[in-house]
C-alpha cells in the first residue's frame, strides 16, 4: 500500500492512499475503480472520496466561458464579497468560496461543479463496493473549504454514507468530571482532513482509506453530511460584513406591536453606542439617550403627553370623538416594554448673530440627531429588537423635560419604543432607488 500516517496503540489507526485510480471520465463506476485500485478494503474502513472525481463522473462539467456566470447559477446567498471574492451559500446548502465552482484540472472553457446530492453519491459509491467487495465501508465526499478566523485551507465532509458524521458528547463528563455542555465532535471533517494529508492537492490520489476507526461506521447508513449544516437559528455568523449592515438597514422596521418578553438593557446600550458614532458638526457629540426602564417612568410619561395633546386637541378645536381616535394612535409607545427619549444637545454649536447662518448651524446638529436615531434604530434591529419612531415628544418638550427631570438645553427628538415584535412585519413596498437620484 503506498505511502501513508499511522499512530500505533490503542485507538490507533492507518491513512493511506490508493494508487493506480484513472482520470475520471463522466459516467465513469467509481466503486469499480476504487475496487479495482484497493481490492483490499475491509469492513469499517472509511473511504474518502475527492468531490471532484464524483463531479466528473456524474457529468457536472458544464461549458463556461465567464465563472462567474456559473457561480451566480449555483449560489443561493451571497454571505460575504470582498472585490470579486465570494463566499456564499450554494444550492447543496455549503458556505463556501465561488460555491464550490472549480476551473482547474477541467479542460479549457469549462468548469466542474460539485456534485447535486453529495449525499446520494456517497451512498452509491458504498453501495457499489458492498457489491464489488462485499464490504460494508463508510464513505465521506470531501472537499477542500476555507475557515473563519484560520488561515490555510483544509478538505470537510460535504457527502457521507455510513459514517457518524458527529459524536455528541453533551451529558458526559471529561477527565475531571466536569460536564459536556457544548462539545459536538465533527468527526466527519476530522477524518476528511486526515485523508487530505495523504492524497495530497497534486498527487494525483484522489481517494484515500481509514481503517482502524471502525466505530465511525454506521450500519444503517448514517444521517449524511445535512446533520452537519448549522442552521439559520442557531448561525451566530451567518452574514459577512457589509451584507449584515445592508440586511439590518433593509429589515429595520417600524413595529407597532410588541410582546410582553423584556427587553435586554445591554443590547440598548449596545445600540447606543452604535449611535453615537454617527457625524457630527464641530467635533462635537450632540446626542444623549433617556432610557425608560421602569414602568413607573414610562407611564408617567405617557400620562403627562396625553394631557398636554388633548389640551392642544381641544384648543385646536378637534371633537372629543376626534381626540380619542388620535390618542389611541399613541398607544404604540404605551405598549412597549421599553422606551427610549433620544434628546438632541447643541452644546459646541456657534452663534454668528444672524438668522441665515444661525438656523444652518441648528440645522446641522438635528441633521446629525437624525443620523444617530437612525443609527440606534438599525442597531437595535441589528440585536434582533423591533422599534418605532415616534415624533409626540417633540410637541411637548417643556412637558418631557419636566417629568423625566432634564436639562433646559435636552431637546426630546421624539420617542422610540423597543421590544420584540409581536407579529412579522408587512412586506415593504417596492421603491425604486432612481426615483430619488438625480446626476449632474
Amino acid at each position: 500500500m503506498s505511502g501513508g500516517l499511522s499512530q500505533d496503540g490503542a485507538g490507533g489507526y492507518r491513512v493511506w492512499a490508493p494508487a493506480g485510480i484513472p482520470r475520471v471520465q463522466p459516467g465513469d463506476d467509481l466503486a469499480k475503480l476504487i475496487a479495482a485500485a484497493e481490492p483490499g478494503l475491509a469492513d469499517g474502513d472509511v473511504l474518502l472520496v475527492t468531490s471532484k472525481i464524483v463531479s466528473k463522473a456524474e457529468g457536472r462539467i458544464v461549458e463556461a466561458a465567464d465563472r462567474e456566470a456559473a457561480i451566480d447559477a449555483e449560489t443561493v446567498r451571497v454571505v460575504a464579497r470582498r472585490g470579486t471574492l465570494r463566499i456564499v451559500e450554494n444550492r447543496q446548502g455549503l458556505v463556501m468560496a465561488a460555491a464550490g465552482v472549480d476551473a482547474s484540472n477541467t479542460p479549457a472553457g469549462t468548469v466542474l461543479l460539485l456534485p447535486k446530492d453529495p449525499d446520494a453519491s456517497a451512498r452509491a459509491i458504498r453501495e457499489g463496493l458492498r457489491e464489488a467487495l462485499g464490504v460494508d465501508v463508510g464513505v465521506l465526499v470531501t472537499d477542500t473549504f476555507g475557515r473563519p478566523w484560520r488561515a490555510g485551507l483544509t478538505d470537510v465532509a460535504i457527502g457521507a454514507a455510513g459514517v457518524r458524521v458527529l459524536d455528541d458528547l453533551r451529558g458526559g463528563t471529561d477527565s475531571y468530571g466536569n460536564p459536556l455542555a457544548a462539545t459536538v465532535v465533527a468527526t466527519a471533517d476530522e477524518l476528511a482532513a486526515a485523508g487530505d494529508l495523504v492524497k495530497g492537492k497534486a498527487a494525483g490520489r484522489p481517494v484515500a482509506v481509514v481503517r482502524g476507526l471502525g466505530h465511525v461506521v454506521a450500519e444503517d447508513g448514517g444521517e449524511g453530511t445535512r446533520a452537519m449544516v448549522r442552521g439559520a437559528r442557531d448561525d451566530m455568523f451567518r452574514l459577512g460584513t457589509s451584507e449584515a449592515v445592508r440586511l439590518a438597514v433593509t429589515q429595520r422596521r417600524t413595529v407597532r406591536a410588541f410582546t410582553g418578553e423584556p427587553v435586554d438593557p445591554g443590547a440598548v446600550r449596545r445600540a447606543v453606542a452604535a449611535a453615537v458614532t454617527a457625524p457630527a458638526p464641530h467635533h462635537t457629540t450632540p446626542w444623549r439617550f433617556v432610557l425608560l426602564e421602569s414602568e413607573e417612568s414610562r407611564t408617567g410619561l405617557l400620562d403627562a403627553m396625553r394631557e398636554a395633546w388633548i389640551e392642544d386637541l381641544r384648543r385646536d378645536g378637534k371633537s372629543e370623538e376626534s381626540i380619542a381616535k388620535r390618542v389611541r394612535r399613541g398607544d404604540v409607545l404605551r405598549n412597549a416594554p421599553y422606551l427610549v427619549v433620544p434628546c438632541l444637545v447643541m452644546d459646541g454649536s456657534h452663534t454668528y448673530g444672524d438668522v441665515r447662518r444661525d438656523g444652518a448651524e441648528r440645522e446641522m446638529f438635528v441633521v446629525a440627531a437624525g443620523a444617530g436615531v437612525q443609527n440606534f434604530l438599525v442597531a437595535l434591529a441589528g440585536e434582533g429588537l423591533g422599534s418605532a419612531w415616534v415624533s409626540s415628544t417633540m410637541f411637548c418638550r417643556d412637558v418631557v423635560r419636566r417629568v423625566l427631570g432634564l436639562p433646559e438645553g435636552w431637546d426630546p427628538m421624539g420617542a422610540v419604543a423597543v421590544g420584540r415584535p409581536a407579529e412579522d412585519p408587512r412586506p415593504r413596498p417596492e421603491r425604486d432607488a432612481a426615483a430619488f437620484i438625480e446626476v449632474r
